[in-house]
């Protein structure tokens, strides 16, 4: 029986997996010598300006460059909520992307302290990166299972580029059992910061909102989520111990290992509200890896 995909209407952003520019067909051969086609995603350099300061240049799959521009600097503490954005100016050609703000800035401090993070390609984080969990107070928040169970079911068989070509990770913001903004790139920190970046765009309130991302649950993932404002995280795959330990400091609702009907929850247990049987619940399909995954990705 065909799997009902209606679900994919309630989406405001998702993947297009088939897009040219953010993939290739490549030829080669497989373990027995035989020629094989595969697909491949891109990746292109992007540098950020603010206003006229060079921040970082990211590789990126060239996707949404205005969401990923604005979610970097709110997830590094150069914008906050709230501040005014003149412009994002996009150059395609120059792979170059502004933010222009009303007021210069300087961050030249921040950008000496600059700390490697454990994300994939090159993330990083600048200033304190304590200062999120510190300051930030999250909304009590309540996970009913029969949301988590449909949202892993409903992400994992949305068409996307994570299922087509794997080497890439994926983020989405959702609400109650409703995915609604899914972004992918292929560092982590990246696809994350393209959903902080739309929720500035859209003005986004995070109080309701759950997150969602393909990656571990890192200290930096726990670190944007709770500097996104949002109370509920959820991952397929596992945890390091300065992830879960921040998330219980910050009052996060941390979820790992979430495939079909198993997960594991290592911080914010109470809001948890058990309403369907896991019984009920099919198992993964493999369909819903991606190609070459393997225990915690």
């Amino acid at each position: 029986m065909a799997q009902d995909m209606s679900f994919l209407d309630d989406y405001l952003v998702r993947p297009d997996p088939q897009a040219a520019r953010l993939g290739a067909t490549v030829s080669g051969i497989d373990q027995t010598g035989a020629t094989v086609e595969t697909r491949v995603v891109t990746e292109r350099a992007l540098t950020l300006y603010l206003n006229a300061q060079e921040i970082v240049t990211m590789m990126t799959i060239g996707d949404h460059p205005d969401a990923l521009a604005l979610g970097y600097l709110l997830n590094q503490n150069m914008l906050k909520r709230g501040d005014v954005v003149d412009a994002v100016d996009y150059d395609e050609e120059l792979e170059v992307v502004v933010v222009r703000t009303p007021e210069r800035t300087n961050f030249e401090e921040k950008l000496k302290k600059k700390t490697l993070t454990s994300g994939c390609a090159q993330g990083t984080a600048f200033g304190d990166l304590m200062e999120a969990i510190d300051e930030i107070e999250l909304p009590k928040a309540e996970l009913r299972t029969s949301w988590l169970y449909a949202l892993t079911k409903k992400i994992n068989t949305t068409p996307s580029l994570y299922l087509e070509a794997g080497a890439i990770h994926g983020c989405v913001l959702c609400q109650a059992d409703r995915p609604l903004v899914y972004m992918e790139d292929v560092g982590r920190h990246n696809a994350v910061d393209k959903v902080a970046g739309w929720m500035f765009r859209h003005n986004v309130d995070p109080a309701k909102m759950i997150f969602y991302t393909t990656g571990r649950l890192t200290s930096e993932m726990v670190i944007k989520t709770v500097r996104m404002g949002i109370p509920v995280l959820v991952s397929r795959s596992g945890f390091t111990e300065w992830g879960v330990e921040l998330a219980r400091k910050a009052g996060l609702t941390l979820i790992g290992r979430a495939r079909g009907k198993r997960f594991v929850a290592l911080a914010g247990e109470r809001n948890i509200v058990f309403d369907q049987d896991p019984d009920t619940v099919e198992e993964e399909g493999g369909r819903s890896r991606r190609k070459g995954a393997g225990g915690d990705d």
